[in-house]
């Protein structure tokens, strides 16, 4: 089970760190509002990976 529980840590980590990456481009080409709502919902995103990876840490 520890195996799993660091692929999975690992995936998630990968996951926000992309997610970032991602986030961080489209900025540059879209309309503010868009833009402010769509990092909103990848702030929000990671918030629960982050609780995910928590809960696996338990």
């Amino acid at each position: 089970m520890p195996h799993e529980k660091n692929d999975i840590e690992k995936l998630i980590d990968t996951m926000i760190n992309n997610g970032d990456e991602f986030v961080q481009k489209l900025k540059t080409v879209l309309p503010d509002s868009i833009s402010e709502s769509m990092v909103m919902f990848h702030e929000s995103h990671v918030a629960n990976l982050k609780k995910i990876k928590d809960f696996l840490n338990q």
